[in-house]
């Protein structure tokens, strides 16, 4: 599925990317815990009696690495990276009752940001940045029941945005802390006809260490 900010945001990153790079050439890996916190908005379903927004798909902490190269002094490409998360899904409210666990599935999804780092020589370098969210869905194992299986879209692209700063504690060793809006939806598919649309559209709070370099 894909979300409408996407040329614009690519745009803004091939402009950042063609800057020039005035005393960086730096890079930084990250690594965090990150707290999932969903949005959880979804269309109606009338036939089973499910209102909008009954769909639920699970908060959860993950581990989570990035890496960042620092092109220009304050500027940064960072691509954020993970393993296949895995949620649960259930119905709030519905002819059933509720609430119903549906099942689960799970999602991969790497994050380009283009970021500006406000303060790059100073103990603590805050920072925003803006880029493109690719999500892979796999092992979707969703089914109604006496209703019949479900099934997602397993690709969605869409807008990424956050801020967070890095917090010098020794020479190359940073504590970080980050906060990112990131947009992720899917179709519902019953026996091949779509029947909701999922806004899962986390916020990802996240804690860690950088080691820049």
């Amino acid at each position: 599925m894909k979300r409408a900010p996407l040329a614009i945001l690519a745009a803004a990153v091939t402009a950042g990317l063609a800057l020039p790079a005035a005393a960086a050439d730096e890079w930084m890996v990250r690594v965090r815990a990150v707290r999932i916190d969903t949005a959880n908005e979804s269309e109606a379903i009338p036939s089973l009696a499910v209102p909008s927004d009954a769909i639920h798909v699970s908060n959860k902490t993950i581990p989570e690495i990035d890496i960042s190269y620092f092109f220009a002094k304050h500027w940064a490409a960072e691509l954020v990276l993970t393993y296949p998360q895995k949620h649960d899904v259930t119905v709030q409210e519905s002819a059933l009752g509720g609430p119903v666990k549906l099942g689960s599935f799970k999602h991969l999804p790497p994050t380009l940001t283009l970021q500006y780092h406000f303060n790059p020589d100073g103990d603590i370098r805050p920072y925003v940045g803006a880029g493109v969210n690719f999500t892979n869905i796999s092992d979707v194992d969703l089914e109604v029941p006496t209703v019949g299986r479900l099934n997602l879209d397993r690709q969605s692209w869409g807008a990424a945005f956050g801020a967070g700063l890095d917090w010098k504690l020794d020479k190359n060793l940073y504590l970080n802390v980050d906060v990112k809006k990131v947009y992720i939806g899917a179709d519902v598919t019953l026996g091949g006809a779509k029947v909701s649309e999922v806004k899962v559209d986390p916020v990802l709070i996240g804690v860690g260490l950088g080691w820049r370099f």
